[in-house]
C-alpha cells in the first residue's frame, strides 16, 4: 500500500470514533490528510470544495441561488405576455369550459372565450412578482441535513425540495393574490359575460369552473418550472454564477 493511501486509511481509522457523516465527515478527512482526498480523487461529487466550505456558507449559497433564481423568472413570468406568450407555461381554459369554447365558436362566439384565456395569463403575470417574497421566506425551513441533501443532489435539488414542501403553503398564501388578480385583469367579468352568453344558448348543459385554483395550479407549475431551470443553470454555468457567494460555492 503506497504511503498516500497508508495516510488516508490511518485518517479513516482515527475519525471512525467521532460521529462524523456526510459532508462533515469528509472535512475532518480534509483536514486529516492536509489536502489528500482531492488529490486522490477521493469523494467526487465536489469534494474538493470541502475543506474551503463551511455548512453555513454551503446553505447561504443554496439560498443565494434561490434568491438569484427567483428573481430572474419574476422578470419572466412577471412581466407582460410571460405566461401568454410562452407555450411551456401558458394557462389554458379549464376543461371544464372548453365545451362552452366549442358551443360560443358554433355561433362565430369564440373570441369571447379566447378574451377569458388572455386575461387568465395576465393574472397570473400579475400575481407572480408578488410572490418573491414568499419564496424569499421559505428558505428559512432549510434545516442542516436538507442542505446537505440539496448541495449533494441532482441539479434542480433546491426546486424540487421547495415544490415538495412549499406547494401547499404556497397556494395558502398566494391564493389571495391570483385571486385579486383576476379582479384586476377583468377575467371575472369576462367570465360572468362568456357564461351569460352561452347560458343564452338552446340545450346546454349547465357549466361551472374555479378560475381562481386552476390559474393558481398553473401559476405555481410554471414557477417551479423555471426556476428549477434557473437553479440548474447556476450550478453548472460560471456566467450565471453572478455574485461571490455563487461562485464560491457553486465554481468549479
Amino acid at each position: 500500500m503506497g504511503k498516500a493511501k497508508l495516510i488516508v486509511a490511518a485518517a479513516i481509522f482515527g475519525l471512525l470514533a467521532a460521529p462524523a457523516s456526510g459532508q462533515g465527515f469528509l472535512k475532518k478527512l480534509e483536514v486529516a490528510t492536509g489536502g489528500g482526498l482531492g488529490k486522490l480523487g477521493i469523494g467526487g461529487g465536489g469534494s474538493s470544495l470541502v475543506g474551503s466550505l463551511t455548512d453555513g456558507e454551503i446553505g447561504n449559497g443554496l439560498k443565494e441561488a434561490l434568491r438569484v433564481g427567483t428573481e430572474r423568472l419574476v422578470g419572466q413570468l412577471g412581466s407582460s405576455g410571460g405566461f401568454t406568450n410562452d407555450p411551456q407555461v401558458r394557462i389554458p381554459l379549464p376543461d371544464s369550459l372548453k365545451k362552452v369554447q366549442s358551443a360560443l365558436s358554433r355561433f362565430g362566439m369564440s373570441g369571447m372565450a379566447d378574451d377569458l384565456e388572455l386575461r387568465l395569463n395576465k393574472a397570473a403575470e400579475v400575481a407572480t412578482p408578488k410572490a418573491k417574497k414568499l419564496f424569499f421566506d421559505s428558505t428559512s425551513t432549510m434545516t442542516l441535513e436538507d442542505v446537505q441533501k440539496i448541495y449533494k443532489g441532482p441539479k434542480d435539488s433546491a426546486t424540487q425540495f421547495f415544490r415538495g414542501k412549499m406547494t401547499n403553503p404556497l397556494k395558502g398564501e398566494f391564493r389571495p393574490i391570483v385571486d385579486s388578480s383576476l379582479a384586476d385583469v377583468g377575467a371575472i367579468s369576462s367570465y360572468d359575460k362568456m357564461m351569460g352568453q352561452y347560458k343564452s344558448l338552446p340545450f346546454v348543459p349547465d357549466v361551472k369552473a374555479d378560475l381562481v385554483n386552476h390559474v393558481l395550479d398553473k401559476a405555481i407549475a410554471g414557477i417551479f418550472l423555471y426556476l428549477g431551470r434557473e437553479e440548474a443553470a447556476i450550478r453548472e454555468n460560471p456566467a450565471k454564477q453572478t455574485t461571490a457567494l455563487l461562485k464560491k460555492v457553486f465554481g468549479k
